[in-house]
């Protein structure tokens, strides 16, 4: 049964990465593997145990024969006693730690639906008159860039996406600029604890704080978006042609009051989770319920008089079936299935393995991480790492160590150097088409450098500040 959870896991993953020739919904496929990889556990429990591969399950018995020593009885191992450890200890546990990523990203997403149904990012869009190639490519990527860091880097995207099908009319120009946001929006949501979802699970994960990962992760971050831009600067010439819009693309529905306050409050309720933590020491997913349910207090008031189709596509009741609730059961399904395998022991031996062909060169580790984010997803690569790699007291591995820092920049940019290899990268693809080849030719290398100037840059900068 040991064997069989790698199996289950490894072929669900191949499921997830083939999702399109399949025709198969990655979500589907991740709460198959994260059912199954449990129900194998289960299963095999006794000899899977015994093994002494699982330090969860040696630190279990641990603290149980110390408790029944202390009550004077003894503590015996029975069948029960596997039961009881995998149902009743190691599943809640992690049900508790999945349900926080999982209620902070339906709490943001549910935020950003809303602006947009206001149309809150027109204010943005708006503001962009140029039709110079290389003017628009520099503010297309630093807009993105810093939303990025404030939204997420798929809503982003998505936005992003959405205002160039109103800037540029050629197609093979719009795929350059919607492949930068894609560069753009993977390092921008890398440096932020909002930005991206492997970095978000790393600062609710505890191993990463705040105001560090941003005060550490933004140069690096940078310089993946701007190696790029600045390497495009000196090949992409002329102007961009605009595309006709109909009248019906360019109505509005909402007032510039309602689009304005939207923008805002929203953008500041997401801009607040960090300062919510910091202040109460409350998990974030409680700052970002807490927003949501200011917006959707707010809302209601605000639509209170409208008529009955208006107000159920304005308010949370009519917004949040909008929202990407597949992804979020993605997210559920390979969480759990990668918890399942750390706590019987899998991911141990494969950290082991991995400090010994890297000699613990956790910048081998973590370039490598990166680079498999571009063909894998990067949730469960960072979901592993967790997993392999406990939170320590000091060192490398300790709360804001550099493996931490390191690993959020990595696993966050390395999915651009493939369109397949970041949530971005695939909403882009789906929204403009874009070929996966032509990605390959004209994108992956400038991906690939900035990729590695990130890493040089952050290496350097720990040179720099004593850290090494």
């Amino acid at each position: 049964m040991f064997i069989l959870m790698v199996i289950i896991f490894v072929v669900g993953y191949l499921m997830i990465a083939l999702e399109h020739p399949l025709k198969i919904d990655k979500a589907a496929s991740a709460l198959l593997i994260g059912s199954l990889t449990w129900v194998a556990f289960i299963l095999g429990a006794e000899d899977i145990l015994t093994s002494g591969v699982s330090a969860s399950w040696n630190h279990f018995i641990e603290e149980s024969r110390i408790l029944a020593a202390a009550s004077g009885s003894t503590f015996e191992i029975s069948h029960h006693t596997y039961l009881d450890f995998i149902v009743h200890h190691q599943i809640i546990e992690h049900l508790g730690e999945i349900s926080e990523i999982l209620f902070f990203l339906l709490g943001a997403m549910t935020i950003v639906e809303i602006i947009d149904q206001h149309q809150g990012f027109k204010l943005i869009t708006d503001k962009i008159t140029t039709t110079n190639k290389v003017k628009l490519l520099w503010i297309v990527s630093i807009l993105t860039f810093f939303m990025s860091a404030a939204l997420d880097n798929l809503t982003t995207t998505i936005v992003m996406v959405t205002l160039l099908k109103k800037l540029i009319g050629d197609k093979q120009t719009r795929w350059f600029f919607a492949s930068m946001v894609v560069l753009a929006a993977n390092a921008g949501g890398a440096w932020s604890p909002i930005g991206d979802v492997t970095t978000i699970m790393l600062w609710i994960g505890g191993q990463v704080t705040a105001v560090n990962i941003i005060i550490m992760v933004i140069l690096p971050s940078l310089v993946t978006m701007l190696i790029p831009v600045v390497l495009l600067s000196f090949t992409m010439k002329g102007n961009i042609t605009r595309p006709h819009l109909s009248e019906n693309q360019e109505r509005e529905f909402t007032t510039s009051f309602e689009r304005k306050l939207m923008l805002f409050v929203g953008v500041g309720s997401l801009l607040f989770v960090p300062i919510f933590k910091t202040i109460t020491h409350l998990p974030p997913y409680m700052g970002m319920l807490l927003g949501l349910g200011v917006m959707w207090v707010l809302t209601d008031i605000l639509h209170r008089t409208k008529v009955y189709e208006d107000k159920r596509r304005l308010t949370v009741v009519g917004v949040i079936k909008k929202v990407d609730i597949p992804t979020v059961l993605f997210f559920l399904g390979i969480l759990s299935a990668v918890a399942s395998l750390q706590t019987a022991g899998q991911l141990g031996l494969l950290s082991v393995w991995l400090n010994e062909v890297t000699n613990e060169n956790i910048y081998v580790i973590n370039t490598a991480i990166g680079l498999l984010s571009s063909i894998v997803d990067n949730v469960p690569l960072v979901a592993g790492a967790m997993g392999m790699y406990p939170i320590a007291e000091v060192g490398h591995f300790a709360v804001d160590g550099i493996f931490w820092e390191l690993l959020a920049f990595t696993a966050g940019t390395g999915g651009s150097i493939l369109i397949i290899g970041s949530a971005a990268g695939v909403a882009a693809m789906a929204l403009e088409k874009i070929d996966f080849i032509w990605y390959m030719k004209k994108i992956s290398l400038l991906a690939m450098l900035g990729y590695f100037a990130g890493i040089a840059t952050y290496y350097v900068q720990m040179l720099l500040t004593g850290h090494l």
